[in-house]
Parts: structure tokens; C-alpha cells; sequence
């Protein structure tokens, strides 16, 4: 090989190198909520509950043990129901997680259909409204968890 020849190779490389191994200038994207997990003491009647009055869709689980029932939340997210506690969970009102649905009036005519009891965070039978006006109610699963439902305005 003659001495332009290597000359040229070695000028390439040398500066395709940088744009080779440069980081990306572009922001990394911020994390993205993934799943949640609840330990609970009846699989199958949480499984119901989070069916039947919270509305999620189950979705597949990969270990096929008896002890995990998933379900979809919204597009990229998950809710893992997973049996083994022996009591109920005891956390304040202000642990929870929170929904979103397209009509709170809808989804607590269906909770009023099947004697589901829901509160406002202050512990009455009202809807709590927000200072930026969304309008929510509380209530809790089978287990004691507390779970939020915010209608769908923002």
C-alpha cells in the first residue's frame, strides 16, 4: 500500500471517529412509569375488583404461578396484583394511586349500581374539586389500598 494510500485511510478514520463515538446531543428522555405492584390477601376477589369496578383489562403475566393477575393501564403501563399478604394494607388516604376516566359522573353511577362506597379525600360522600378544577373521589380496594378517580378534563 503505498504512502497517499495509508495517508487518506488513516485521515478517514481519524475523522469519522468523533461522530463514531460522540455522545448524543440530544436530551435523554426522562423515565417513564412502568407498573405498579400490590401485595393482597385474595387474588382472585382483588382480581374482580380491579376488573369489574375499576375497568382495567387484564393482560398476560409471565409466571403462570397462581400468584400474579396483571392488567393494562392506559397505554404503556401496568398494575400487578400479586397474592401473599396476610393483612390489610393500613396506609392514609394520602398513599394512593390515582386513575383517570372520561366521565367521573359515569363511573360513579356505576359504583352507586353495585354498593360501592367512594368519599372525597376529606372523608365525606362528595366529589372533591380540585383548585385546578378536576374532579376526583377516593375509594378502596379490597385490601385497603386507597385509589383516586379523577375525571378526565385536564
Amino acid at each position: 500500500m503505498n504512502v497517499t494510500v495509508a495517508a487518506s485511510l488513516l485521515s478517514a478514520v481519524l475523522l469519522a471517529a468523533p461522530l463514531l463515538f460522540a455522545q448524543s446531543s440530544a436530551p435523554a428522555k426522562p423515565p417513564e412509569f412502568d407498573h405498579d405492584a400490590i401485595h393482597v390477601r385474595d387474588l382472585a376477589k382483588s382480581a374482580e375488583f380491579y376488573e369489574k369496578v375499576i375497568g382495567l383489562e387484564k393482560i398476560a403475566e409471565p409466571f403462570k404461578d397462581g400468584r400474579h393477575v396483571w392488567f393494562r393501564v392506559g397505554d404503556h403501563s401496568q398494575l400487578h396484583v400479586i397474592s401473599g399478604a396476610t393483612e390489610l394494607s393500613a396506609q392514609p388516604i394520602d398513599i394512593h394511586f390515582a386513575f383517570r376516566v372520561q366521565s367521573l359522573a359515569d363511573f360513579i353511577a356505576r359504583l352507586d349500581k353495585m354498593n360501592v362506597k367512594y368519599r372525597s379525600f376529606k372523608g365525606d360522600d362528595k366529589v372533591t374539586v380540585r383548585p385546578d378544577g378536576v374532579r376526583q373521589i377516593y375509594l378502596q380496594d379490597p385490601d385497603g389500598y386507597w385509589i383516586e378517580v379523577n375525571d378526565g378534563s385536564y
